[in-house]
């Protein structure tokens, strides 16, 4: 049987298709960052994420997961003192991976026909080479997943498939964040079950008559969850309900 196409899903459908594993820990994030790291051939991985987003001078790349080891311990800084400030702006303006060539290396990671689609950073000035992935996801969220060693030599599939990687567990570490800061003010039973038929494509007279109430009462409902989840509409709310993991 064919699958429907993007444009005869509904949007509850659509919200399926797109759903982030659940995680419980940055824990378990190192599993897909490792394998990452092998799909890039690399020595090392670090995520740095903005904070201070919406105040531009007191933006400021912040490492929250990293494996460069006890014998690189200094590399973090070297890293934001090299390459931070260009960072910065750069994630303003594009989401094109970036690129250098560290110390050791004659050539920035790439291959040449694909440099269009990298911005190339000053060579030379820390020992690794690397790659670093953008990944923007709105107010908050927004930071950088690196990759670093010698010879950094991956092809144009695989830089594609490495970013889109970086998007999902840049995702996770939000879903995390967020349902941590949700935890306090959670949504009820009755919250969850009009949101959870809502995402199923269920319209306010047929939740209604499943649950046995007032059509009016489970447009409350669905009002009092969207205020909580911080959403503008219902659609947003259900999205964000199914990445805290309310509604599946």
């Amino acid at each position: 049987m064919a699958h429907p196409s993007a444009r005869t899903m509904s949007g509850a459908e659509q919200l399926r298709m797109v759903r982030v594993n659940r995680i419980s820990s940055r824990s378990d994030l190192f599993p897909r960052l490792i394998a990452m790291q092998k799909l890039a051939d690399a020595q090392g991985f670090a995520i740095y994420r903005v904070s201070g987003s919406g105040l531009p001078a007191k933006q400021r790349l912040v490492c929250e997961l990293e494996n460069w080891g006890s014998s690189n311990a200094g590399f973090g800084k070297a890293f934001t003192d090299a390459y931070g400030d260009i960072l910065l702006d750069h994630i303003e303006k594009s989401l094109l991976p970036l690129s250098w060539a560290g110390g050791y290396d004659r050539a920035a990671p790439g291959p040449a026909d694909f440099s269009p689609f990298m911005t190339r950073l000053k060579d030379g000035i820390l020992l690794f080479s690397g790659l670093a992935f953008p990944v923007r996801l709105g107010a908050v969220g927004n930071g950088f997943i690196l990759f670093t060693g010698d010879e950094l030599d991956p092809s144009s599939d695989t830089i594609v498939e490495l970013h889109g990687r970086c998007c999902h567990i840049m995702m996770d570490l939000l879903s995390l964040d967020e349902r941590r800061a949700a935890a306090a003010e959670a949504l009820s039973e009755r919250e969850i079950a009009c949101l959870q038929l809502a995402g199923d494509g269920r319209i306010s007279e047929e939740i209604a008559d499943k649950l046995g109430l007032s059509v009016h009462t489970v447009n409350a409902y669905l009002g009092s969850a969207t205020i909580k989840l911080d959403s503008v509409n219902r659609i947003q709310a259900i999205a964000k309900a199914i990445r805290l993991g309310y509604i599946s």
